[in-house]
């Protein structure tokens, strides 16, 4: 998992050869001015999806997983609390894993719990359990799909 300001992305774009492309998109664009929506970057394997979150509790929240791809997560408009757990450490999964979304939930909760101001991202890697979604009101988010 990381987590900075957007304007500091470049430090990170040598983790994985796209996220240098989602990066450079990200920092290059009016992210408030997005529509709701998919756009594609680079097919499937860079995926841009534009949101509407209405926030949760943190016991609504549901901890998820991705085996394909990583997540670039930014809120836009609100700030979001977001949780972290080591995805080797969730043990009661509630959904099983859906190939065609690449999404487990588990009925397990985060270890711990992030503040992500707006325009601050989270990466979150297949080996890192994320609860994104808590909070209150309803607000934009930017979430990258990037394949592993």
């Amino acid at each position: 998992m990381i987590l900075d300001s957007l304007e500091n992305s470049g430090l990170y774009e040598s983790v994985h050869p796209r996220l240098k492309k989602a990066f450079e998109y990200l920092r290059s664009t009016d992210l408030a001015a997005l529509p709701i929506g998919k756009i594609e970057l680079e097919g499937q394997n860079l995926v841009v999806n534009v949101v509407e979150m209405t926030g949760k509790t943190v016991d609504m929240a549901k901890v998820e997983t991705h085996n394909r791809y990583i997540d670039i997560q930014i809120p836009i408009d609100a700030a979001e609390t977001m949780g972290w757990i080591a995805a080797n450490q969730l043990k009661e999964v509630s959904t099983a894993y859906n190939a065609e979304k690449d999404i487990t939930f588990f009925a397990d909760k985060a270890s711990n719990l992030i503040l992500v101001q707006p325009y601050e991202f989270v990466v979150f890697f297949p080996t890192d359990g994320h609860q994104p979604g808590i909070g209150s009101g309803n607000y934009k988010k930017v979430i990258v799909k990037i394949l592993a």
